[in-house]
C-alpha cells in the first residue's frame, strides 16, 4: 500500500452520490481520411491487447477508516480495461445535442471505488462522421491540470503516426514503481523548508490582511452575494460545450492591455450578469470567482496528484460597461497574481486553503441556505496545446473540461486553450442551473460587447 496525501484523502472524503469528485474531459475528433466503418472498433480492440498502463492508473482506495475517508492508495493487480474503456453510441439524429446529453449522464455517475478511479467511453453515431471520446478521473488521482497534460502526453502533432498509446498509457518508459527512500539529508532539507515556510506565515498574514482591510486590494472569502447558484446541489449534472476563436480574445487583450485569462473572465461576468437578470435574479454587488491557479513546476514530469491554488476575483457583475467589468477583472487578478508570486508553495496553498476552507463545513446541515458563500462560481483556464494534435491520424477538433459541483457551488466554467480555439466547459447542478447552454449564448454576446468597447 501506499500512503495517500492529504489533498488525496480530502477529495475522496468529499465524494457523495450527490457530489462525484470527478473531473472530465470531452475530446471531439475528425477521423484519418483512410478510416472504414469499424474503425473504432478495431483500434479499441487493439489498445486493449497491447497498452501498457500507467502507474496512476492502477491504483485504488485502500480499506475505508471508519468516516475519515481513505488513507492509503493499493495497487489493482488484476485491472479489467474492458470495464475501463467502453464504446458507446449515440442516438440519433447524432447532433452535438445529444452527446452533451449522455456526457451530462456520465459525469452525473460515481465512480466506483472498489476498482481504480477513471473511465474512458469512447463515442461514434456523431452526424457529420466525428468521433469523441469522454473521459472522467477522480480528483484525488489528477487535478484539471494534470488530467490535460496527460492527454497531451498520448497525442502527437504527426497526422501519419499510428502508435498513440491510449489514456491511460504513456509514450515514455514506465517507471520503477518502487522508488527508493528519501535519503537523511534531503528529508532534513525539505523540513528546514518547511519550518521556514510556517514561519513566514505571520507576516504574510500581516501583509493579507493589510491589503485586504486597509488598503482594500484583495477579495478575501465570504464578501460574495448569495445567488441562486449557491444552493445545495443533487447528484445530476448538465454540460455544455462550445469555441471561440483565439484570435479575437487576443485582439480584445491586446487593445485593454491585459492577459487573456482577463478577457475570458471578463466574457464569463457578462454571460452571468445575463443569465441572473433574465431571471431577477441578479445582486446588487458584484459576483465573486474562485479562479484555480497551478503551482506545478512548468518542467519536469508533473501529470499526477493535486497542486492548485485559488485566487478569489470580483467579476464587476454589477457594472453595466464591459470594459469597467474588464478592469475590475483585471485589477483583482493582478494584485492576487502578485501577491503569490511573492509566496513559497506551502505559503501559497495556505492562502488558497483560506480562499476554499468555508466549504468543508458545506455539507453539515444548514450551513448553505444560511451562511453567506464564500465565492458565487469557479472560472478556471488551463493552458493547452498550442498546435494542432492528432490521436492515431484523427485530428483533435475541441476538449471540452467537465468539472466539480458541491453543496453552495452549483456551476463551474473551465476553459481549455487548444490550437487556435478557446474551448468551454460548462457543468451546472441539473436542478438548480436551467437552462444552462444559454450561458453559451450569453458569452458570445459578453465577448461581443467587449469587442465594441475596446476594438
Amino acid at each position: 500500500m501506499k500512503p495517500m496525501p492529504v489533498t488525496d484523502s480530502m477529495f475522496l472524503a468529499l465524494d457523495t452520490r450527490e457530489h462525484p469528485m470527478h473531473v472530465g474531459g470531452l475530446a471531439l475528433f475528425t477521423p484519418p481520411p483512410d478510416a472504414g466503418d469499424d474503425h473504432l472498433r478495431l483500434l479499441r480492440e487493439d489498445l486493449l491487447r497491447h497498452s501498457p498502463v500507467r502507474d496512476v492508473f492502477r491504483l485504488r482506495p485502500a480499506t475505508p477508516l471508519h468516516s475519515l475517508g481513505y488513507l492509503a492508495w493499493t495497487e489493482d493487480t488484476d485491472l479489467d480495461l474492458d470495464y475501463h474503456f467502453r464504446h458507446s453510441a449515440l442516438p440519433q439524429p447524432g447532433r452535438i445535442r445529444e452527446l452533451l446529453e449522455v456526457v451530462s449522464r456520465w459525469h452525473s455517475t460515481p465512480l466506483d471505488r472498489h476498482r481504480p478511479l477513471w473511465e474512458i467511453h469512447l463515442v461514434e453515431g456523431l452526424a457529420d462522421g466525428r468521433f469523441a471520446f469522454y473521459s472522467k478521473i477522480h480528483h484525488a488521482l489528477l487535478d484539471g491540470v494534470s488530467a490535460l497534460r496527460q492527454l497531451q502526453s498520448v497525442l502527437t502533432d504527426d497526422p501519419d503516426a499510428r502508435d498513440c498509446p491510449p489514456l491511460w498509457g504513456t509514450r515514455r518508459p514506465p517507471r520503477d514503481r518502487v522508488r527508493p527512500s528519501p535519503r537523511p539529508t534531503a528529508l532534513l532539507r525539505a523540513g528546514g523548508r518547511l519550518v521556514g515556510d510556517l514561519v513566514g506565515m505571520a507576516p504574510v498574514a500581516a501583509r493579507v490582511a493589510t491589503e485586504a482591510f486597509r488598503d482594500h486590494r484583495l477579495t478575501l472569502p465570504l464578501e460574495a452575494p448569495r445567488t441562486m447558484f449557491n444552493v445545495p446541489v443533487g447528484g445530476a449534472r448538465r454540460f455544455a460545450a462550445q469555441s471561440w476563436e483565439l484570435e479575437r480574445i487576443g485582439a480584445v487583450a491586446d487593445a485593454a492591455g491585459v492577459p487573456r485569462n482577463d478577457v475570458v473572465l471578463a466574457m464569463c461576468s457578462a454571460a452571468l450578469r445575463t443569465y441572473l437578470s433574465e431571471r431577477n435574479e441578479l445582486p446588487d454587488t458584484s459576483l465573486v470567482a474562485m479562479v484555480p491557479v497551478s503551482l506545478r513546476p512548468r518542467s519536469g514530469d508533473a501529470t499526477a496528484g493535486n497542486r492548485v491554488g485559488a485566487l478569489l476575483c470580483e467579476l464587476g457583475t454589477n457594472l453595466v460597461d464591459p470594459a469597467d467589468r474588464l478592469t475590475v477583472v483585471h485589477r483583482c487578478m493582478s494584485d492576487g497574481k502578485r501577491l503569490f508570486k511573492d509566496l513559497s508553495p506551502t505559503q501559497a496553498l495556505a492562502l488558497s486553503a483560506l480562499n476554499v476552507a468555508p466549504f468543508a463545513v458545506a455539507p453539515l446541515p444548514g450551513v448553505v441556505t444560511h451562511t453567506r458563500p464564500a465565492f458565487n462560481v469557479v472560472i478556471s483556464n488551463i493552458p493547452g496545446p498550442r498546435s494542432q494534435l492528432y490521436w492515431n491520424g484523427a485530428r483533435l477538433d475541441g476538449l471540452y473540461p467537465a468539472s466539480v459541483l458541491l453543496d453552495g457551488l452549483a456551476l463551474n466554467i473551465t476553459t481549455v486553450s487548444s490550437g487556435g480555439t478557446l474551448d468551454v466547459g460548462i457543468t451546472g447542478c441539473r436542478r438548480s442551473v436551467p437552462h444552462l447552454q444559454r450561458l453559451l449564448t450569453y458569452l458570445e454576446d459578453g465577448l461581443s460587447a467587449l469587442e465594441r468597447a475596446v476594438l
